[in-house]
């Protein structure tokens, strides 16, 4: 999109606002709930769009699509919830009632690791608030994200009120985040693009912009000697490679106690040996390729650095498919120390430090360290270790004895706090009303010629 199509967006969308969040939540929730029957009807044609366009696994595309029909029945289900006017309590003679309004027009960016799911995460709950959106996908998954707005228009969604806008971030998303007709924007992304974000939204000469993001993380996954290993190199695996890694809430770093230390890195690189790096499109392969040769040039270099200054435990084989495009072998480190990651890797490598029994503070203090909070993994079999660790790292989600990835909608509300993200968390009770605005309106019900609520006092 150039810089005329992002201004007549802009136009249509403001337009299109007032009619849009006056039509009641209940059907605009129903409009969300039809386009959910809808996804699900074809679901097949978008887990083959997410592998083509996207590189995901098989199991990735359908956990990808069912991510996506939660978030339109989750929020409009909680549009249902929280439009319902709220009665206030004050003295007899008085009404007092609290109602939710859109803001106005919303941008959603949306990234290019889920680029149904969070990107239909983001639309659905900004047009079950009442506002009108413009969507901009990540430049690499822009067929994706134009089917998904193609379904919600079939769906019922006016195309002035939720409108597709291409292109990449310097020109499209630049224009629309210092427009002062933007009410908010809900991102998803790198730390560094939220803040030059949250900079266009302030500096405007307009009414003060809502963020919503959602950025990375240097996530760990802590064991101690009482981890089952077996349990803990599974659940390592799944949150270090899946998705080739790709998951903002990906384990990067895993801190295991010296006492179990040899038998999981052994138990860590037979595992690895098993894994199937390759074509995407194979019910088979455990790991696809990343997004494009950019990324896989920065795993790349870091795997050149860490051959220097780390020891290699094991890197995973890849498939003749997987000789050439953007494939990138599964790897595991061993680091002395977490100060020799100077950012986020954002692909399939981990790495390992080890802990004496002593240490658990020092290692609490390091993850905290890095500014960073989305998600940590714990594996104890002591209650006080796990509530210890639960309670004392800043994070946004903890997940205790089980992998730390794939976040259920409604139940395992997802985001981070410091540099992961702004909150509220989404496919939470708390995230809807982050894309409204609150009104009361208080009525002296005794104007009328008496206080009709005194009659129905009892005796």
């Amino acid at each position: 999109a150039d810089s005329a199509t992002v201004e007549r967006a802009l136009d249509n969308a403001v337009a299109a606002h007032d009619g849009w969040n006056e039509t009641p939540a209940a059907g605009r929730a129903a409009i969300l709930e039809h386009a959910a029957d809808l996804l699900e009807q074809r679901m097949p044609q978008y887990i083959a769009l997410c592998t083509r366009e996207a590189g995901k696994s098989i199991p990735d595309g359908v956990a990808e699509v069912r991510e996506a029909v939660d978030f339109l029945r989750y929020y409009a289900g909680q549009a249902r919830k929280l439009f319902t006017p709220e009665a206030l309590p004050g003295p007899t003679g008085e009404s007092n009632t609290l109602q939710l309004s859109g803001r106005g027009v919303f941008v959603c960016i949306s990234p290019w690791n889920f680029p149904l799911a969070i990107f239909t995460g983001q639309v659905a709950a900004a047009l079950a608030a009442g506002n009108s959106v413009i969507a901009k996908p990540a430049e690499q998954t822009n067929l994706i994200g134009y089917y998904a707005v193609k379904l919600l228009h079939e769906a019922g969604v006016p195309e002035a009120v939720l409108q597709f806008l291409p292109g990449d971030g310097a020109t499209v998303g630049a224009a629309l985040t210092r427009d002062p007709r933007v009410a908010g924007v809900a991102f998803t992304g790198s730390t560094e693009t939220a803040r030059a974000i949250n900079r266009a939204l302030a500096a405007r000469d307009a009414a003060i912009g809502v963020l919503i993001a959602e950025t990375g993380g240097q996530n760990a996954l802590i064991a101690d000697s009482s981890s089952l290993p077996e349990q803990l190199v599974k659940d390592a695996i799944g949150s270090a490679f899946t998705s080739a890694g790709q998951r903002c809430s990906a384990a990067r770093v895993l801190f295991v106690q010296e006492d179990i230390a040899d038998k999981v890195i052994g138990m860590l690189a037979g595992a690895m040996a098993e894994l199937k790096v390759g074509d995407p499109g194979q019910l088979s392969t455990d790991v696809g390729p990343v997004i494009d040769e950019d990324a896989r040039q920065i795993l790349v270099d870091h795997a050149a650095r860490m051959d220097k200054e780390a020891t290699l435990i094991a890197e995973a084989a890849l498939d003749d498919d997987a000789a050439h495009g953007c494939f990138f072998a599964p790897r595991a480190y061993e680091l002395k120390s977490l100060d020799q990651l100077q950012r986020e890797v954002f692909g399939p490598v981990l790495h390992v430090i080890r802990w004496k029994a002593s240490q658990l503070d020092a290692v609490i203090a390091a993850i905290n360290a890095t500014g960073y909070g989305l998600t940590l993994g714990i594996h104890s079999r002591i209650d006080e270790t796990v509530e210890k660790i639960a309670a004392k790292v800043k994070v946004g989600n903890c997940y205790v004895n089980r992998n730390q990835i794939g976040a259920v909608v409604g139940v395992q509300p997802f985001g981070g706090q410091n540099l992961s993200g702004t909150g509220p968390k989404a496919g939470g009770p708390h995230y809807l009303p982050r894309f409204t605005t609150e009104k009361t309106i208080t009525v002296n019900t005794t104007a009328a010629g008496g206080n009709a609520s005194l009659l129905t006092l009892s005796d």
